[in-house]
């Protein structure tokens, strides 16, 4: 009897057919929830729907919205922070608070305008209580981050804080080791410049002379006289 045949019949009688993951996968039927979309082979509008209907993980169950980034989907300068707030949460934007605020106030100084460059996170969901993501998060979510890279092309990243710079190189140095000089993300290898995050620099003004240390080497890396 065949196997469609078979399940069918014992479904019949009330026994329940059990089918191995692995035959079920090879004979292309359902097992349970649809596939994954991979965002490797997504173009912009279609990571962008994956990024605003993502279930990867528990975030997505007490999310506002998602909060896919902001700027020139062509820019020279990426910029990845750490994770939505919560008024990022609410308005599905990236770095619109007081720290995002004073993050423009950077990009000012150094010539650039927020909309000259793309601003994205490395997490596209709130955190509660806005604490650090956790391991199993990043994992999820990191292959938009690298899809939304390697359609930018950026010249250059800079990574805001701690937890974006140590999630995006894959380090556990603490990010005073991490600045003064030059990383390199992805196969194409693209420089990374580590700062202090804006909202650090709120608690600790003093700190800001520091990140325009970073900046000014930012700018010579990226081919721009500073």
């Amino acid at each position: 009897m065949g196997g469609a045949r078979q399940r069918a019949y014992l479904e019949a009688i009330g026994i329940t057919a059990w089918v191995a993951r692995d035959r079920a996968v090879e004979a292309g039927e359902e097992i349970g929830a649809e596939p994954v979309p991979d965002p490797v082979a997504a173009d912009w509008p279609q990571l962008q729907a994956q990024v605003a209907g993502c279930a990867r993980c528990e975030l997505s169950e007490n999310r506002t919205q998602t909060v896919f980034g902001v700027g020139d989907p062509a820019a020279d300068w990426m910029i990845v922070g750490e994770a939505p707030g919560a008024e990022e949460d609410r308005q599905g934007e990236p770095f619109v608070g007081r720290a995002g605020q004073l993050l423009n106030a950077i990009l000012r100084a150094v010539g650039l305008r927020r909309e000259q460059v793309f601003i994205a996170n490395i997490l596209k969901c709130r955190p509660p209580q806005n604490r650090d993501p956790k391991s199993e998060e990043v994992e999820q979510c990191m292959p938009y981050l690298q899809r939304q890279v390697e359609l930018v092309r950026p010249k250059l990243i800079v990574a805001l804080g701690r937890v974006a710079a140590q999630n995006l190189l894959g380090s556990s140095e603490a990010i005073g080791r991490m600045r003064g000089r030059v990383h390199v993300f992805g196969a194409a290898e693209i420089p990374v410049i580590v700062t202090y995050h804006p909202a650090y620099l709120l608690r600790s003004p003093l700190e800001k002379r520091k990140v325009w240390q970073d900046m000014q080497m930012a700018l010579s890396v990226a081919g721009q006289v500073p």
